[in-house]
């Protein structure tokens, strides 16, 4: 019973052995190298030309443009201009907000390029850019939601330690990050991002891998995913379940169990927007390159690319998210779109503390003829 079980065994390793010679020259979206391009199968062929990657991708796109550049451009703005104290949460939502914004105005070019049927024109070094601003924006923005999760963990559970109140150690944390991520995207410089796809006469960026290249793109892109992505997601897993715990534990007072449910409230939601947005698309850029790696001809290149375009959508995310965690930012905001001063919501501020304290005191103060009534 052994021995042919053995036979058995054996025969299927022959018979994938053989499958995998058959399949290997077509190699999914690598395809056949020539000297002026590529030749690519018909999946591939069908993907580049479909409706999905021609129509949808830049629906989505313009979608992430419209909404994305004014939000986080007024978000900036609140952030840099209208807030005086720079607290460490402040501080880190500013760089993502930067980090949104440097990929937000690059979109245009991705509109044209899937509006032109996938045809890049505007040449290999400018696709290089775009490639890389586009990861980069990606792991820039999933470091600084890692950072906001831990900074309101110390706020949370210990809230006076230095950590939580440290400006400038924020600033040395965000300026590692930048140095970080905009070093490990260097290697998408280095080799061929525009690729000419002779079925379809056009020249792709990013969507095509030379078969010569296959090596080095899918063991960065696998690092990348792994590193980038695994590492600040159990960080911000780990921060939001014992931030939930110490919220849970201080719940039996009612005098603050309504704004601690408020904080439950918020951090699931962070947490679920993160792991909707970037989970999808990691995990099949993960796939996607092992499967292009093992010379597999269904690389489901069609829903990696859908799901890095829905993972853009975190740009236009991410401005709400802050409204609804600071109250501050929402102030700053409102006076914004009212073009108020800071000397002007000082003044309020001031005037609306007197009142405050005028009225508890039964009195009224005014300030134009300093005379004082009192209420019967």
């Amino acid at each position: 019973m052994t021995f042919r079980k053995r036979w058995l065994q054996l025969f299927l390793l022959l018979c994938c052995v053989q499958t995998c010679l058959l399949l290997k020259d077509e190699r999914g979206f690598s395809g056949t190298e020539t000297n002026d391009g590529v030749l690519v199968n018909s999946r591939a062929n069908a993907v580049l030309s479909s409706g999905l990657t021609t129509v949808f991708l830049p629906i989505i796109y313009i979608i992430v443009f419209v909404v994305g550049l004014p939000t986080n451009a007024l978000a900036l703005w609140v952030f840099l201009f209208r807030t005086k104290k720079k607290h460490p949460s402040s501080i880190y939502m500013a760089n993502l907000a930067l980090a949104d914004l440097l990929f937000v105005i690059w979109v245009p070019l991705k509109i044209e390029y899937h509006f032109n049927g996938n045809n890049w024109t505007y040449g290999q070094g400018l696709c290089k850019v775009l490639v890389a601003f586009f990861y980069g924006n990606m792991y820039c923005s999933i470091s600084f939601i890692a950072c906001i999760s831990v900074q309101r963990y110390w706020a949370v559970v210990h809230p006076l330690s230095w950590q939580q109140r440290s400006s400038c150690l924020a600033v040395s944390v965000c300026a590692a990050v930048w140095v970080v991520v905009w070093l490990i995207t260097i290697p998408l410089y280095l080799y061929d991002q525009e690729v000419r796809v002779r079925n379809l006469n056009i020249l792709t960026c990013h969507d095509v891998t030379r078969p010569s290249q296959t090596k080095i793109a899918a063991g960065y892109f696998l690092t990348m995913g792994t590193v980038g992505f695994v590492g600040p997601t159990i960080v911000c897993i780990i921060s939001y379940i014992l931030m939930l715990k110490a919220l849970r534990n201080s719940m039996a007072d009612p005098a603050i169990a309504k704004k601690r449910r408020k904080a439950v409230v918020l951090i699931v939601t962070v947490l679920v927007m993160f792991l909707v947005c970037f989970t999808p698309s990691n995990i099949m850029l993960l796939v996607h390159y092992i499967l292009l790696l093992g010379e597999s001809t269904n690389n489901l290149y069609g829903f990696y690319i859908t799901t890095l375009c829905l993972a853009s959508l975190n740009s236009c995310f991410d401005p709400f998210i802050y409204y609804f965690i600071s109250e501050d930012f929402r102030e700053h905001v409102k006076n914004t779109f009212l073009c108020r001063s800071e000397r002007t919501v000082e003044r309020m501020r001031v005037s609306f503390s007197a009142l405050k304290y005028s009225r508890k005191n039964n009195t009224y103060t005014s300030d134009s003829d300093k005379t004082q009534s009192t209420d019967c």
